[in-house]
């Protein structure tokens, strides 16, 4: 990536922590070591505190992990205790500042805590990344139950919006700072059996621009991703069979799959100084595929 400074000399002994975190040699983890290279050596990021949720695996484990690589103070969470210490000891021995509080985004105690974490380890809170969704239900748009509505909206839009709230008096103090949701092409463009998971991811889009008004005079810029189809265990039903892989790169014209380092890379500039005059948008990192409402 163009925009990435290579500005730090790393200590010999945490870069090759940092390579032997991704020491085997499939396509994706040459994307990842490719996309190390600059990380590694970048400061960007370096002092900044940054709180990202349901990090710890997929799109935002890389996120946390990218961040980390650039100089973040990184606070991970997961709703399972165990997988939150499994994610803060790879990021740690890969060489990272971690830290980790197991939260649920939907119970305020949780993200109560997960910001407390942040401030208690770290100082303060520069960065929110709002990674976490779920998708309990497959089918068109108005099949959906309404249990499984009010479930996908409470997630994957709510608590969103709650944690930008609550996020906010600490961005404040900082004199300002950085929120970035992560959406989903299907936000764009519906995806036929994930009716009401796009539509709840549109309805980041829309969050993602009316804050980014309210908030930029106080210094504080809100951007979104809207990733592809990316290889991860979320969206293994688009990709775990080869028939449906097919049909998933069919409709790619890069045809591959995204790896989550890809994302990570995205949101790392957003929440860096590179986009010291982006917010407000949306971008796109989906190999091509169509992104217009």
């Amino acid at each position: 990536m163009t925009w990435l400074g290579l500005d730090l000399v790393v200590n010999a002994s945490v870069l090759l922590k940092r390579l032997h975190f991704y020491s085997t040699t499939s396509t994706a983890n040459k994307i990842s070591m490719r996309l190390l290279s600059n990380s590694a050596i970048s400061s960007r990021l370096k002092g900044k505190v940054a709180v990202v949720t349901a990090s710890t695996d997929g799109i935002g484990f890389a996120i946390a992990k990218r961040l980390g690589a650039e100089g973040a103070n990184v606070v991970v969470s997961s709703r399972k205790e165990k997988n939150v210490s499994e994610a803060v000891k790879k990021l740690k021995d890969a060489g990272y500042n971690v830290a980790g509080t197991v939260c649920h985004v939907a119970k305020a105690d949780d993200r109560r805590r997960l910001l407390d974490t942040a401030v208690e380890h770290y100082g303060g809170i520069d960065i929110l990344v709002s990674n976490a969704a779920v998708n309990p239900t497959v089918g068109p748009v108005l099949d959906c139950a309404e249990e499984a509505w009010d479930k996908i909206f409470e997630v994957n839009v709510k608590s969103a919006f709650m944690l930008s709230k609550e996020v906010l008096p600490y961005l404040k103090k900082r004199n300002g700072g950085s929120i970035v949701y992560i959406s989903s092409i299907a936000g764009f463009h519906p995806l036929n059996m994930l009716g009401a998971y796009s539509v709840s991811k549109t309805a980041l889009l829309g969050l993602t621009k009316a804050a980014a008004a309210d908030l930029a005079g106080d210094n504080i810029r809100v951007n979104c991703l809207a990733p592809g189809i990316v290889e991860t265990r979320f969206s293994s039903a688009l990709h775990e069979t080869e028939t449906a892989k097919e049909i998933a790169l069919s409709m790619i014209p890069m045809k591959r799959l995204a790896q989550p380092d890809e994302m990570a890379a995205v949101v790392a500039f957003l929440c860096s100084n590179d986009a010291s005059y982006i917010t407000g948008e949306t971008f796109i990192a989906a190999g091509g595929m169509s992104s217009r409402l």
